[in-house]
């Protein structure tokens, strides 16, 4: 959340906690706020748990279920994607953990999602875990206005940076998640998130087995992946039952030089006892290391073409195109001594810019969420849950502004390093009065995040990233901030069922308060100093479901929510944090959405119409015309609004064949110009990275042992730029699958093969926009700020159970 400090003006590197320096000569040294993390920023999928409850349907016409419908009602035990959550007042989808399954092994479950209406989800690898690159938008908004959780563990807004929690990746193995549940619109009033403006994701973990067993996966394939998944379950043994599983990955960068590896060790441990108490434990840990990929603008990558990258391990380049720099003050030119390679890019194009020579992250994360829920009554339960999550981690950059001042090479090594320690608590307690539904909780979270830039001597090429600089003292400190934040939150809400269950209404408000202080360990003076507060008294929330008959229901809902400010407002100078802190407001948002759903024995659609006002968009600015003097601060850059449909139907014509289609429109517009060294002319504009167009189809057959899967997804062009002045365009991407099971065999319980194909047709696309924020217009495509998609890929599965 902080801007690059350098001792000459520089791009800052993907590292940043969340701010980039603007690439090119004219505009070097000129800070901008990237709109992922507060800088970076469905299978339709759809609760069933509420389909069997007794009050949605009449007992004297029961609904044909379709032959993989759970018998039990609760989403986190679904297998598979539903695209209706009838009883429900809001748009609520699942995915089941046969969808996940299907996937290649170690498969985000967020890129799962990407089937569901009003998904856009981004990655640059087969995976969606490279974090630099991974990005989810729903309904208009980013993944830093998003809310994320697993076991109603907070998981904050998953940015790149670390601030306030950890991709969905690093919290749990793909293999123990049993269902991902999303609400596009809002989600659960009692969802303990702070940055959830535009809906959210809720991870569920697979509950231990209750016989005893062993689970090995086996996965290779492309660019020398291996992974190896290992899993033990210890049975129930008088209610109690527990998991234990490890998992290591490791594969080659589909292009360039360097690997992505994570080793993962999860623990799940839960004891049952009389009618409905539970205490469940879940732990996580967590070690990542990732070499990065280049990032690309629109003219480099038709320059340079699609597998450019760092120059790693060829260190002559690197330091041939510092020494260029640092001699002739030149940003390119071959007769500078920038190397011939860039020889294709335009004359006024950052050259020093295009590449570096390497940059990756680590991560090492421990993650512990210790949770109960108890019958005190016979219409009354108590939820009890806390958490505890830690990070270490840093991001790598070789950086060609900065020499070693020890060793004369004129590179040097920046880092910015993480560490973060969060302690929180939820409670609520759920009692059934006659016809309604009562629930009351609580959420509080306390949270210590230290950020700091150091610069190391380089003495030559490296090919590693754990310990470039061990025992070594960073030659300048650019700064070392600390913050502190604290929130809480409570909320009420009554669910009324009212004619014998055809009609559900539900109602309620929070009140959240999240208050950020700042402290600079490094008096700089660049990084203000202080405490700011976001804070609402009521923000309500209601909604309404009608039964037209055993097959259909309509649906209606409004919420409000705010966003909290994060480290944000403290990435300026002390004297415009302190002239804006009284006049700032935290970001809002103001949802409505309507629906229809209608299920029968053979097929299931919904189709759901939305609108909201985001109002208090902020910014990184300075407020003045151009031949005015001001400093840059945060501010008010006015509202968007988002308006919708959604349609969505899976199809069963077959025993065994599911047929998922959908279709997304979303328009998604500025609603204001704003002043940043002149007017910015953004009203009307779309908004950036959001496509308005998507298309989603994906057919599965099942056939003895076989099962089949093939799927693809049409992605509308993303505007790239504040103005609409460039963009990415449209793309259709195809995946496919084959598996099968030989069931139990030579002494195992169960022996499943699998093959696994991304990008089926071998597409080049831009996947990830906006890795290094967004400008307000880039006509000739100079802002390097995109990801390439994958190639085509093929893995190869194992499954063995004991």
């Amino acid at each position: 959340m902080l801007p690059a400090i350098r001792p000459t003006a520089a791009v800052v590197h993907p590292h940043l906690p969340s701010w980039r320096q603007v690439p090119g000569p004219a505009r070097r040294g000129c800070l901008r706020m990237s709109s992922r993390f507060p800088l970076r920023r469905t299978g339709l999928a759809l609760a069933l748990f509420a389909v069997l409850h007794g009050n949605v349907f009449a007992a004297d016409a029961p609904v044909a279920a379709p032959a993989d419908a759970p018998a039990a009602d609760n989403a986190k035990q679904l297998q598979t994607i539903s695209v209706v959550a009838t009883g429900e007042t809001r748009q609520v989808q699942t995915i089941g953990s046969e969808d996940i399954k299907a996937a290649t092994p170690g498969t985000s479950a967020l890129k799962v999602l990407n089937e569901l209406p009003g998904v856009n989800f981004q990655s640059s690898d087969p995976w969606g875990a490279y974090e630099w690159s991974t990005t989810i938008s729903l309904h208009g908004f980013d993944q830093s206005r998003l809310g994320f959780t697993l076991d109603n563990i907070p998981l904050g807004n998953m940015a790149y940076g670390v601030t306030n929690g950890l991709q969905v990746t690093r919290a749990i193995s793909s293999d123990n998640i049993a269902s991902v549940q999303l609400a596009q619109g809002a989600g659960a009033l009692g969802t303990p998130s702070s940055s959830n403006l535009g809906g959210t994701v809720q991870f569920y973990s697979a509950d231990p087995e209750a016989k005893a067993g062993a689970r090995v996966d086996q996965a290779i394939g492309s660019d020398n992946t291996r992974r190896t998944y290992v899993r033990l379950d210890t049975g129930d043994f008088h209610g109690l039952s527990t998991y234990v599983s490890y998992n290591h990955a490791n594969t080659d960068k589909w292009k360039g030089y360097g690997s992505q590896r994570s080793n993962q060790v999860n623990l799940k441990s839960v004891y049952q006892w009389g009618e409905g108490n539970r205490i469940s434990l879940f732990v996580d840990s967590s070690k990542r290391k990732e070499y990065d990929y280049q990032d690309l603008s629109l003219t480099s990558q038709r320059v340079l073409g699609w597998n450019f990258d760092y120059y790693q391990p060829d260190w002559s380049k690197a330091v041939q195109a510092a020494t260029a720099y640092q001699a002739t003050g030149q940003y390119n030119g071959v007769a500078n001594g920038y190397p011939s390679e860039l020889a294709g890019l335009p004359a006024d194009y950052d050259w020093l810019d295009a590449n570096y020579y390497a940059g990756g992250g680590i991560r090492h994360d421990n993650l512990a969420g210790l949770s109960g829920s108890f019958t005190l009554g016979e219409n009354l339960t108590w939820n009890l849950g806390t958490y505890y999550h830690g990070d270490r981690g840093e991001g790598q950059w070789t950086t060609p502004y900065t020499p070693s001042p020890a060793t004369g090479v004129p590179l040097a090594l920046r880092t910015t390093d993480y560490g973060l320690d969060r302690y929180g608590l939820t409670s609520s307690v759920q009692y059934t009065l006659g016809n309604n539904d009562i629930e009351v909780g609580v959420w509080g979270e306390n949270s210590k995040n230290n950020i700091e830039r150091n610069y190391f001597n380089l003495a030559g090429a490296y090919t590693g990233l754990w310990t470039i600089y061990d025992g070594q003292t960073p030659f300048y400190r650019a700064f070392l901030q600390h913050y502190t934040y604290n929130t809480r939150m409570v909320y009420a809400e009554d669910t009324l069922h009212l004619m014998d269950g055809r009609l559900t209404v539900n109602f309620g408000a929070k009140s959240l308060r999240s208050t950020t202080t700042s402290a600079s360990r490094v008096p700089t003076g660049a990084y203000a100093q202080g405490s700011i507060k976001a804070s609402d008294g009521f923000l309500p929330q209601a909604g309404v479901d009608y039964r037209i008959d055993d097959f259909q229901d309509v649906y209606a809902s409004y919420s409000k929510n705010i966003n909290a400010y994060g480290a944000l407002p403290f990435s300026t100078s002390q004297a415009a944090f302190d002239a804006s802190k009284g006049t700032l407001k935290p970001e809002g948002s103001q949802t409505l959405e309507a629906g229809y759903r209608v299920r029968g024995a053979t097929y299931e659609a919904a189709a759901d119409l939305y609108y909201t006002r985001f109002t208090n968009r902020l910014l990184q600015t300075t407020p003045c015309s151009a031949v005015q003097t001001c400093a840059s601060q945060l501010n008010n850059v006015g509202s968007v609004d988002s308006r919708g449909v959604d349609l969505s139907l899976i199809w069963r014509p077959l025993d065994g064949m599911r047929w998922l289609n959908t279709l997304s429109y979303g328009s998604t517009k500025y609603q204001d110009d704003y002043l940043n060294g002149g007017v910015v002319a953004t009203k009307g504009k779309y908004v950036v990275g959001i496509p308005s167009w998507m298309f989603t189809s994906g057919l599965s057959y099942g056939v003895g042992g076989w099962n089949f899967t093939v799927d693809g997804k049409f992605t509308g062009k993303r505007y790239i730029t504040y103005t609409n002045d460039s963009f990415v365009p449209s793309y259709w991407l195809f995946n496919a699958g084959a598996s099968y099971d030989f069931g139990a065999m030579a002494g195992l319980s169960d022996l499943r093969l699998a093959l696994n194909v991304t990008n089926l047709t071998g597409k080049h696309y831009f996947a990830t926009t906006g890795t290094n924020g967004y400008v307000a217009a880039d006509p000739n495509g100079y802002n390097q700020t995109l990801q390439a998609g994958a190639p085509r890929q093929v893995f190869f599965n194992v499954s063995a159970k004991f």
